[in-house]
């Protein structure tokens, strides 16, 4: 039975990196005694996920911080709920404002379903906010302008996850028990510099962020981050002036990113076998 392969989160994800899909995988050929990988950041468990089909032979650990796995086995349940309103919203053009009383009837369905179990609000979210706004529960929702953005099919997910040890704790709690395995390998893709870091209380600060580098200055590692990020100046910074760097020696992969025709940034990977 052949096994699905997935390029991109099968749910929506801030911060997923599916545009090095295909540089991690050549990537990956470098690490050929690499027996175990373990991804701090897991997110969206896309890092693993590629990992895992890649190296079908490895152990790899994915730390779901952000309980994306719940959203995961709820997939039938959302997709049940994107369907109604879908049909609460037949007849209005894509990208048209959601206007009352049909505003209300959304909101009032998606407390119904919040009062017997689960809504994943972030991908619901795709379904009736303008592109790239997201909430995270319902009184996010009652705040913002809906839209009818919704997702004319349903999400699939199957064996995404599969064969990964999920768990969830502290990325330093997950070094420390792993950082004298034999192959090992970190995946370290941290929150953005100066910006909310999820489950992670408050903003990941400049220490956050500098104690995040003990995780990979003497073991093989992927590493991702962007030029927002003022961390790797610093390191060369660091490196020209003798105090020397964690990305000695590493190889560094640069993507492209454009947002609008004046907005561009660059995705960074950066790894050492």
């Amino acid at each position: 039975m052949s096994v699905k392969v997935y390029n991109t989160s099968p749910l929506p994800f801030m911060g997923q990196k599916r545009n090095f899909v295909k540089l991690f995988r050549e990537a990956l050929q470098e690490f050929p005694t690499a027996t175990t990988f373990v991804d701090l950041f897991g997110g969206s468990g896309l890092l693993s996920h590629v990992v895992k089909r890649q190296r079908p032979d490895a152990h790899v650990v994915y730390n779901d911080y952000d309980d994306f796995h719940h959203r995961i086995e709820n997939v039938e349940r959302t997709n049940t709920i994107i369907a109604e309103i879908r049909t609460i919203l037949d007849g209005l053009p894509r990208k048209k404002k959601v206007s009352e009383p049909k505003r209300q009837t959304i909101i009032d369905l998606l407390r119904r379903y919040e009062h017997t179990g689960f809504v994943d609000y972030i991908t619901i979210s795709s379904s009736i906010l303008f592109s790239g706004n997201y909430a995270t529960n319902i009184r996010e929702i009652e705040k913002q302008t809906l839209y009818n953005t919704t997702k004319q099919t349903p999400y699939a997910c199957d064996g995404y996850l599969d064969g990964l040890e999920i768990v969830k704790a502290d990325y330093r709690e997950l070094f420390s028990q792993y950082k004298d395995t034999p192959g090992v390998v970190f995946l370290v893709d941290p929150p953005y510099l100066s910006t909310q870091a999820g489950h992670y209380n408050g903003y990941w600060r400049l220490a956050d962020y500098l104690d995040v580098f003990s995780t990979i200055m003497e073991h093989p590692f992927f590493y991702f981050t962007s030029n927002k990020s003022s961390v790797i100046e610093f390191f060369d910074w660091m490196d020209a002036h003798g105090f020397g760097s964690p990305f000695k020696k590493a190889t560094r992969k640069e993507i492209d990113n454009t947002i609008t025709y004046n907005a561009r940034y660059t995705d960074i990977m950066i790894y050492r076998a």
